[in-house]
């Protein structure tokens, strides 16, 4: 027999206080004058033995009482044959699903409640000697540890809503952890969530720890969220028309009727609608706004669509710029051509340097950089531009007419566009543009059919890429002349002939302005409009210089987080602390001056409130699991050493009682003053 709170055996020795009782209650004898005693010897003889007898009855019975008393508070039990860990300290991990959708109610409040309820049932049923591990979405440090009961409990209070969503398999592998560096202790794991669909892994639990699945049972309800948002303009300029992309989603298995949507742009409403999604699907509208000044906007959309209320509001933020700095770098001469060009519009700012003195740690300033008329591409120069291109630049190519064309292979190969290869001296003529290019699109309000297209007298013969390029001018001979490849984040336009008269005219034709202007509005790089709360990837921003006295800061209203910051080749890398875990609008201060605006919406894996079913969840690919009903969790499926083998508790409780009774008996009609005499007076 084994006892699962062996330290309550120590009560035993209140068996004492009986017998004390016993031995020191001494009774008090009235005096009663008689002529003879004679007679009553014995009677007075029997007496004695009869109330001896009786008070050796009570005190056992109050011994036996109090002995299985204490012995049901120790909760013996009998272990089975084949159990091999009885009497070993256990550790036990329990994860509680603290995600969004725990915010659901069912009939017994929210699930996150229920789900700390269960989580302290489940160590109730262990030994007082157990170590318990609590898990939660965040993966906090802090959880890395074994716990008592009363902490472990105390620590399941203190557990609220985490934007953070984490698959099954990471979950697994998070208690197996802490449980593998625990040797000589046998360890056991709960998952205690609703199990939407999205917590389903792929990857297969191969350790030998049980895992225990609690589901809990949660109300099926509709939901519709903003899903993503993307603006149609790259570049954005004060007071200019602003295109909104919305998509929404709607996550239940029946069409969503006339879903009100709100736009906020800076705290003032710019657009309205109503929005039927049909089930399961996804539909994009677009929203049209303008009036916006220069600077950083803050654009919140707000749904209504109850009673799913935690997704209802999605935040987006953009810059729009006073003006767009151009950079032309040159072998040494200024380009006329582009001069001319950028000088006709105040919202472009050119700033031209020569390819030897080009600040490197600047580039990343210029959403545009032109190359034009440099005769030989330094191998340092084509390293920093590859490096620009990836992070989102854009860099137009004009190559000189005496250009040594092995550098420009050196720059642009590595950019997966074409490359400049021999030089055709043979006249001919643009015959075609790409008018379903981006830079075409939305450009000429009608087409003619016979258009002026320019002249070409000579040319560079483009080699094949390894990416697919789009053209944007074409000759007779079916050569490109101009083309644009994506490549990294950026992009790269690279011309078949220079700047140059001599070889086209080109450069004084007609298209050139619009097509350069169109370059560079779609040449914007900005930051993303939003950030997902919770999948702890660095926040890229604009190069900010911070230093210990300085340092950067997010701020929302009171709240203020100071990120670890790196600078990394012309940009500035954060890297968030746990501690930011509230969607909204953060603004990226150094000091009091404003550096950016940084938006942050949830994961919305979570919106879609749909669950797996107990099938489902016992064909996981999780060996050695077990699956629990939330709703009939007990003391008898829990599987702690306390349900090992045969209970005894209860029936020491019951022969307590029958022994209390035994006494009370024992008391009331046990008599000693009643007796027969053995001879008659």
């Amino acid at each position: 027999m084994h006892f699962l709170y062996p330290a309550f055996l120590f009560a035993l020795l209140t068996l004492v206080i009986p017998i004390v009782v016993h031995l020191f209650n001494f009774r008090r004898y009235k005096k009663v004058m008689f002529s003879n005693v004679q007679f009553l010897k014995e009677v007075q003889e029997q007496q004695a033995s009869r109330r001896n007898v009786k008070e050796r009855l009570i005190l056992a019975s109050r011994l036996l009482a109090l002995l299985f008393l204490v012995l049901a508070f120790a909760r013996p039990f009998i272990p089975r044959q084949n159990e091999a860990n009885v009497g070993k300290q256990q550790a036990i991990s329990i994860f509680i699903d603290n995600s969004y959708s725990m915010q659901t109610l069912n009939r017994e409040g929210s699930l996150l409640d229920e789900a700390k309820q269960k989580a302290r049932q489940i160590a109730a049923a262990y030994s007082i000697n157990d170590r318990f591990q609590l898990l939660t979405q965040d993966f906090e440090g802090k959880h890395q540890r074994l716990l008592s009961r009363d902490e472990f409990n105390d620590a399941v209070d203190a557990v609220n809503i985490s934007p953070q969503s984490r698959q099954l398999s990471q979950i697994i592998a998070r208690q197996q952890s802490l449980l593998k560096l625990q040797p000589g202790v046998t360890g056991k794991s709960y998952i205690i969530s609703d199990f939407q669909t999205n917590i389903k892994g792929n990857s297969k639990n191969t350790d030998s720890v049980l895992v225990s699945l609690v589901k809990l049972t949660a109300n099926s309800l509709p939901n519709v969220a903003v899903d993503s948002v993307w603006l149609l303009n790259a570049t954005h300029r004060p007071g200019e028309s602003e295109k909104l992309v919305v998509r929404l989603r709607n996550y239940a298995d029946k069409a969503a009727e006339k879903i009100p949507l709100k736009l906020l742009i800076n705290g003032v409403q710019k657009a309205i609608g109503s929005f039927t999604v049909k089930a399961r699907s996804a539909q994009t509208d677009t929203l049209t706004f303008s009036g916006l000044q220069a600077g950083w906007q803050r654009g919140t959309i707000e749904l209504q669509d109850n009673p799913v209320i935690f997704d209802n509001s999605f935040y987006f933020s953009f810059n729009i710029s006073k003006q767009l700095p151009v950079l032309l770098i040159d072998g040494g001469t200024p380009n006329k051509y582009l001069s001319a060009v950028f000088a006709t519009d105040a919202f472009f700012t050119t700033r031209r340097v020569q390819d030897g003195s080009v600040d490197y740690a600047g580039l990343n300033n210029y959403p545009v950089i032109v190359l034009s008329d440099i005769k030989s591409i330094s191998a340092g120069l084509a390293q920093q531009l590859k490096t620009y291109v990836s992070k989102g630049g854009t860099l137009m190519v004009f190559p000189a007419s005496d250009a040594e064309l092995a550098t420009y292979r050196g720059l642009l190969q590595p950019l997966g566009a074409a490359y400049p290869e021999k030089l055709i001296t043979e006249a001919t003529k643009v015959s075609a543009i790409n008018l379903q290019s981006p830079v075409f699109k939305n450009t000429f309000e009608a087409f003619p059919q016979n258009p002026d297209l320019p002249l070409v007298k000579k040319y560079y013969t483009l080699a094949s890429s390894s990416r697919q390029g789009n053209y944007l001018m074409r000759l007779q001979t079916g050569q490109s002349i101009w083309e644009g490849y994506n490549s990294g984040k950026g992009k790269v336009y690279l011309s078949a002939v220079p700047l140059d008269e001599s070889f086209s005219n080109l450069p004084v034709h007609a298209l050139f302005v619009p097509i350069m202007f169109r370059v560079a509005i779609l040449s914007g790089h900005d930051q993303p409009l939003f950030y997902t709360l919770g999948n702890n990837q660095p926040v890229e921003t604009v190069a900010v210089q911070s230093t210990d006295k300085q340092l950067l800061k997010m701020v929302k209203g009171p709240q203020a987080i100071i990120p670890d910051v790196q600078q990394q080749e012309g940009s500035t890398m954060l890297y968030l602390p746990d501690q930011l875990r509230e969607t909204g609008l953060y603004e990226l201060k150094k000091q009091d001056s404003l550096a950016a605006v940084i938006a942050f919406n949830d994961n919305r894996s979570e919106s879609d409130l749909s669950y797996l079913t107990d099938a489902q969840l016992r064909d996981l690919p999780v060996q050695k699991a077990n699956v629990l009903n939330g709703d009939k969790l007990n003391t008898t499926n829990i599987g702690g050493t306390a349900n090992s083998g045969l209970q005894l508790w209860k029936l020491c409780i019951i022969l307590a009682l029958l022994f209390l009774v035994a006494e009370t008996l024992l008391i009331r009609f046990y008599k000693t003053d009643k007796s027969k005499l053995a001879q008659p007076v």
